[in-house]
């Protein structure tokens, strides 16, 4: 079944607690793509070409729907529904660190911890606003490159970030999470989560969805003038239960598909 959602289903820090796992199992998986695969949503590079299409190809794949050469899909967000105890946070690092190079923010998907901090730093010599909302509300400028900023995240939940200097095209998905069973698929679809504590859990595949709606008006705050940004669908989430054996593997996979 396909729910369609504005932000994660995720649980405060208050409701996990932490606890030494012995003899937890394993679950992993792929996420995979079936049927025709959509056109790549690409989105005309207008702003600063010398910096931002370094190759000339005058328009920006928006990394929407990335998907490998056996079907696996890359960038989606799987995780456990209902766990309340388990191992301690070990969301990876690189995920929690946000560069702004050639126009793009790298990486395109963000996994932050509820109460840690997202470091962003711009590797372009120019000036980019990431401004954020939903469960962070923030605007911040990049004049400089290589100067980090740092903010905390407070609240658990969907961030999206844009670019309000004007890249229009420039878009990330970050979600601010309680607990350490999160994980994003690579570029195979594959996802793995280690020392899960035997038990029954609903198992979701989030995805940021790949959908170009269309053109919405935003403001390019170094040259005050409005813009046209794209307008994507919503995010989309699937949902499995799997129960985890004490020191035993499952295997959970999803496939996504264009709804008929």
């Amino acid at each position: 079944m396909v729910f369609i959602v504005a932000a994660s289903a995720v649980l405060s820090a208050q409701d996990y607690k932490v606890i030494t796992v012995s003899d937890g199992g394993t679950i992993s998986g792929t996420v995979k793509w079936s049927g025709p695969v959509p056109h790549t949503a690409m989105f005309p590079i207008t702003k600063d070409p010398q910096i931002c299409d370094p190759d000339s190809t005058k328009a920006a794949d928006l990394e929407r729907l990335i998907i490998g050469p056996e079907g696996g899909i890359a960038n989606t967000v799987v995780y456990l529904k209902n766990v309340t105890e388990g191992k301690a946070m070990d969301l990876p690092e690189q995920r929690r660190h946000l560069d702004q190079k050639h126009c793009r923010y790298i990486p395109h998907i963000l996994l932050v911890p509820e109460n840690g901090q997202l470091d962003m730093v711009s590797s372009d010599a120019t000036l980019h606003t990431i401004h954020m909302d939903g469960a962070a509300s923030f605007n911040l400028p990049f004049p400089f490159t290589g100067r980090v900023t740092s903010r905390q995240m407070s609240t658990p939940g969907l961030v999206h970030l844009r670019c309000n200097g004007g890249h229009v095209w420039m878009n990330a998905e970050m979600m601010v999470v309680s607990h350490p069973y999160y994980a994003v698929t690579d570029e195979s679809g594959r996802y793995q989560f280690t020392d899960v504590p035997a038990g029954s859990y609903q198992i979701v595949a989030w995805h940021e969805g790949w959908g170009l709606l269309g053109k919405e008006h935003a403001y390019d705050v170094l040259t005050e003038r409005s813009v046209e940004r794209p307008l994507f669908s919503e995010p989309k989430t699937w949902e499995k239960s799997v129960t985890v054996a004490p020191n035993q593997s499952s295997t959970v996979n999803f496939v996504l598909s264009n709804p008929k």
